[in-house]
């Protein structure tokens, strides 16, 4: 009877123990430009600001807590790594949930440089030491493009995971076969009323990134279409100055041709690429321990 005692005593302060170091889920919010911002905050044990602190973007009209994402700040949880998930705000109020195509766009896709400031400069106010900035997909140029711009102390590597890559010809083509007309038309209306000083002005489309017959401002089309090199994500990595991981699926048909790209730059600098054989572009259930298991190792490098 004393030996089932001391076990069940024993079981009882190890549980204690795992539910002291267990990430805790809060929700955390910020001020932008008359918006509430949103973000999934996962700190790590009391000790957490000694810790690097993964701060994750999502991709294109996404959320915080989408598969990938949510699925990220878990094991990355259990490999004792605290995690800021961010709402990238498109342009709305405390916005959760993907984005409503119904809804006429007025974001821009450089708002979420701003955005990633803010809440890189929320986590040092938190007491993070040491920050890793981590995007998927859209959000890997996203955070790609504020790494080489807006670098800062604080961030300490840089995690793409399948990391957007951008051509202006195959755009173009992408966009007639999937909207029936020319992307240039669509191009040259926008830029006339920018130069008129009517960049407010809403545009019906016959489709805007992933949403048909969408409705978007002559500002919100030039920055997502206008031709601008920054949009392919191989070409701002040497202009970033902080260790750089890339992973890549090998099944990934939304950037396919993405390990070639980087061949070339794997060797310059602090650029790592991982190739997880059978992920496509969302890293689904094993093939997400694999990527954070690559995570991890990189972190603690």
């Amino acid at each position: 009877m004393q030996t089932q005692k001391r076990l069940t005593l024993a079981l009882t302060l190890l549980l204690l123990v795992l539910a002291h170091l267990t990430a805790h889920a809060e929700d955390a919010q910020l001020q932008h430009q008359g918006l509430t911002l949103n973000a999934h905050w996962q700190p790590v044990g009391d000790d957490w600001q000694s810790q690097p602190v993964i701060l994750i973007t999502h991709g294109t009209l996404a959320h915080g807590r989408m598969e990938i994402t949510a699925a990220l700040q878990n094991l990355l949880g259990d490999a004792g790594l605290s995690s800021l998930s961010i709402n990238l705000s498109l342009g709305q109020d405390q916005r959760e949930g993907m984005y409503d195509c119904e809804t006429v766009h007025r974001h821009q896709h450089t708002d979420s440089l701003d955005e990633i400031g803010l809440w890189l400069h929320w986590l040092q106010e938190q007491g993070a030491q040491d920050v890793v900035l981590l995007g998927h997909s859209r959000g890997a140029n996203q955070t790609a493009w504020f790494a080489a711009e807006r670098d800062a102390d604080l961030i300490q590597k840089v995690v793409l995971i399948a990391p957007q890559t951008w051509d202006a010809e195959y755009a173009a083509r992408s966009y007639e076969k999937s909207y029936g007309v020319p992307l240039e038309e669509l191009l040259e209306e926008a830029r006339a009323r920018v130069k008129a000083g009517k960049g407010d002005t809403e545009l019906k489309t016959q489709g805007f990134i992933y949403c048909p017959q969408a409705t978007a401002t002559a500002e919100a089309v030039l920055s997502y279409y206008e031709p601008d090199s920054r949009f392919d994500t191989p070409t701002l990595l040497p202009g970033i100055n902080k260790p750089v991981l890339v992973i890549a699926g090998s099944e990934d048909d939304v950037v396919p041709g993405l390990p070639e790209r980087l061949a070339s730059l794997a060797d310059k600098g602090d650029i790592e690429l991982t190739m997880i054989d059978g992920a496509d572009h969302f890293f689904r259930d094993f093939f997400a321990d694999d990527m954070v298991e690559a995570i991890r190792v990189f972190v603690a490098e």
